[in-house]
């Protein structure tokens, strides 16, 4: 007796929530057959071929475990692009939007072309979605990661914007040509404290440890952005990073040691701060 291995069965039978199911099952038809998304429901009758099966039957194994979706597939959407990530990097999130966002709009007040530095890049987020929105700007980003600068690279050759975004290799601003200094500053870098215990959950279990916590308190990469924001940003430029959903007091205590002025706590879609800003 053959068995019915049609999507529709493939689906009801997985012991995945159907989203995650259905994002697998789309990635195997676009990866297998070249059938866009649509076709879960146009073609749900089509039975999957043997190397596709397998190749279902290993992704499903593996979110059941827990690996993200993300890296499962290889990308993520962020803002109006979407990236190649793998586990080298952290996954883009819907929080680090706002970022983007507060420098798109930084970026219209200006009447010349925009200086952008993106610290800690790693998969080119935030420094990509504002090349790609914002033509005119002049976008740097630096990662410490060899590993992230590559995947950060690859993204900036897909979305045909190489050309607009430079990437240098180091930390923090270690990674500047001396004297290098900018109109709008951005930042998410590691700031979750080593005895948190979201490292020991859901996706953050599979991310890159060094993207996720600074191995202290989680404020240690924070300062050392905001203490070396007044020499590399122009006059009246903004500096803005993002933190945790408990630090922002914090955050704003250390712009106001490093001697910015109009400092702005931001929300994220959650209702929880998540951004702090500042001027030189």
């Amino acid at each position: 007796m053959s068995v019915n291995l049609s999507l529709r069965a493939l689906l009801r039978d997985s012991a995945l929530a159907s989203t995650d199911a259905k994002i697998l099952m789309a990635y195997i038809l676009e990866k297998h057959y070249q059938l866009p998304r649509s076709a879960l429901l146009s073609r749900d009758e089509l039975e999957l071929n043997d190397i596709a099966l397998e190749d279902w039957k290993k992704l499903e194994s593996k979110r059941l475990q827990g690996e993200p979706i993300a890296y499962l597939i290889g990308k993520r959407g962020f803002h109006n692009i979407e990236l190649y990530v793998a586990p080298g990097v952290l996954i883009p999130r819907p929080e680090t939007e706002l970022l983007v966002e507060i420098g798109l709009r930084e970026i219209m007040h200006l009447n010349t072309p925009a200086s952008i530095l993106d610290l800690g890049t790693g998969s080119g987020a935030i420094a990509l979605a504002i090349a790609s929105d914002a033509p005119q700007a002049i976008v740097t980003a630096t990662d410490q990661s060899i590993e992230a600068l590559e995947i950060a690279k690859t993204n900036a050759k897909q979305l045909k914007i190489a050309d607009r975004v430079q990437f240098f290799q180091g930390s923090w601003y270690a990674a500047l040509e001396t004297g290098a200094s900018f109109d709008v500053i951005l930042s998410n870098p590691p700031y979750i404290a080593s005895q948190d215990s979201h490292l020991n959950q859901g996706d953050l279990r599979f991310e890159p440890l060094s993207a996720l916590t600074d191995h202290g308190t989680g404020l240690s990469c924070l300062e050392s952005i905001i203490s070396g924001a007044q020499q590399h940003l122009k006059p009246n430029g903004l500096i803005a990073v993002e933190h945790g959903f408990d630090q922002s007091e914090a955050v704003a205590s250390l712009m106001k040691l490093a001697d910015l002025r109009d400092i702005q706590t931001h929300l994220d879609l959650g209702g929880h701060y998540r951004v702090a800003s500042g001027r030189k």
